[in-house]
């Protein structure tokens, strides 16, 4: 009987949920995410399933910001360390004990890439409330680049579209 109550009041709370989106529209949300000390924001709608760090299988002559493929949930996905590939330089070996907080985000189901993003920690969830200011993109960023929004501790976020990242020549090309 409980357990009635419990599934009746969860419907009604979603119930509620869904009709206020309707009445407020929908607002961006990200998964927030830390690597190389950099922050960057995830649009919710493209990231997918987050894992735990797992052993990955190198490949030989790839970009060196493609680490290698993992065995994720019985499926084959290619892993990129996400500040390597940012900034162009080596990624950099990490021991088992640094990888400990490290996540590998993988990319949105529908947009059809096997593909995982290797971060050192997730900072979880963000709207725009937790924003007070913002900075378009710049002329000279990848075209993956968004905004770049400030939260009330001063702290600067980058939006990464995964989507635009996903479509990249050069992400796509990882044989060296």
């Amino acid at each position: 009987m409980a357990n009635r109550q419990a599934i009746r009041e969860l419907q009604g709370r979603l119930a509620e949920r869904l009709q206020l989106a309707r009445t407020q529209g929908v607002a961006p949300s990200w998964l927030a995410v830390e690597a190389s000390g950099q922050k960057y924001l995830f649009p919710m709608t493209q990231a997918g399933e987050i894992f735990p760090w797992v052993a990955i299988q190198q490949v030989p002559y790839t970009q060196n910001w493609f680490l290698g493929v993992a065995n994720l949930r019985g499926g084959l996905y290619g892993v990129v360390d996400l500040a390597s590939y940012v900034t162009g330089t080596q990624a950099v070996t990490k021991t088992e004990f640094a990888l400990k907080d490290s996540r590998l985000i993988a990319l949105n189901a529908g947009l059809d890439i096997n593909c995982a993003l290797l971060i050192d920690r997730l900072s979880g969830l963000r709207n725009q409330e937790a924003f007070n200011d913002y900075a378009e993109k710049a002329k000279d960023a990848p075209a993956f680049f968004g905004n770049r929004y400030i939260d009330f501790s001063g702290q600067s976020w980058q939006e990464i579209n995964l989507q635009v990242l996903a479509q990249q020549a050069h992400f796509l090309t990882v044989g060296a």
